[in-house]
């Protein structure tokens, strides 16, 4: 029903673990028996199923990028169907928000749930939204369930996690300084003569567009996003002119490219210039479909993914989400 909505607050989110009480009691109060704090895979996927059987049509969750990717995960194995998914509110309260920052609602805590029942109220719960698709990582041959998310990669990215996972920057620094040190410490890494050419042969992947032929050698780095911008105007994707959008941005960087710390600097700032359109190295572009082969993890969200026994993965275009706008 659109005039009604849940909420799945995850307890363990940076922010929610200093949350206010009040906020709580508010939320406990004015939703009743819609207020969900799962902590286990097991409880969220009952909570979604509970709100399936109740034709739930809003679903706000408080959490950051990992939350927002299991609960959209839980959403497309339930019993919710296929075009007929409940709308989003995404509530920031991670350590990462790249998700927020592109469809986040705008608010938070008893503000955020004031201005949803007040719309809720008059009949205006939807009258402001974004559509975006989600990724949807599976594996080709293997009974596994697909997960979903927003922004993965591998290649350098993979190594970049590694590096931002370290307990001593993991647990001491807030996701925006947590960045700040991960990227210092990657360019370092490149720049230090015994370590560089390591970072720079890249890793084998094999990688084939929307049905294509896989295009095996190795890459420096590979990214891909259902996400429309990021933070700080960081944009590492383009398409041609006139080209359609296809549902997935992608940037495909091969081993040992030049003026890598030229291009660096461009993507960062979101941009593209024609130099780096026309270097063979560096191809970006959408697709509705991504055949992934490589030994290596795939990040989804920062949720470091194995791809199995036969070493490959498959990245799609997911259905059509609105998320709610403040």
């Amino acid at each position: 029903m659109p005039d009604r909505f849940a909420l799945i607050h995850n307890p363990r989110s940076r922010r929610n673990l200093k949350a206010d009480s009040r906020y709580l009691d508010c939320a406990r109060t004015m939703l009743g028996p819609l207020f969900f704090s799962p902590v286990t895979q097991s409880e969220l996927h009952d909570a979604i199923e509970d709100m399936a059987r109740q034709e739930i049509g809003c679903l706000v969750i408080d959490g950051g990028d990992g939350t927002v990717g299991h609960v959209l995960s839980a959403l497309y194995a339930s019993s919710y169907p296929k075009d007929k998914l409940p709308m989003i509110a995404v509530l920031p309260s991670g350590n990462t928000n790249l998700i927020a920052a592109d469809v986040g609602f705008g608010l938070r805590g008893e503000d955020a749930l004031q201005r949803l029942q007040d719309r809720a109220s008059s009949g205006r719960l939807i009258s402001d939204v974004k559509r975006r698709q989600p990724l949807v990582v599976s594996w080709p041959g293997l009974d596994r369930a697909p997960v979903l998310g927003f922004f993965g990669g591998l290649g350098a990215f993979t190594r970049g996690i590694k590096i931002a996972h370290q307990p001593a920057i993991l647990k001491n620094y807030a996701h925006d300084t947590a960045v700040l040190i991960t990227l210092a410490e990657t360019l370092r890494q490149i720049i230090t003569p015994r370590l560089r050419q390591s970072w720079l042969d890249g890793t084998p992947v094999g990688l084939g567009l929307d049905g294509g032929a896989l295009a095996a050698h190795n890459r420096f780095l590979f990214l891909c996003t259902g996400l429309h911008c990021l933070p700080h105007a960081i944009w590492p994707f383009w398409r041609e002119d006139r080209l359609p959008d296809k549902g997935v941005s992608y940037l495909d960087v091969a081993a040992n490219p030049k003026k890598l710390m030229r291009a660096v600097w461009s993507l960062l700032r979101g941009r593209s210039p024609a130099w780096l359109r026309t270097n063979p190295a560096y191809v970006s572009g959408s697709a509705a479909r991504i055949l992934l082969s490589t030994e290596q993890s795939f990040v989804l969200d920062g949720e470091v993914l194995e791809t199995g026994p036969d070493q490959s993965l498959e990245i799609s275009a997911g259905p059509t989400l609105s998320f709610l706008q403040a």
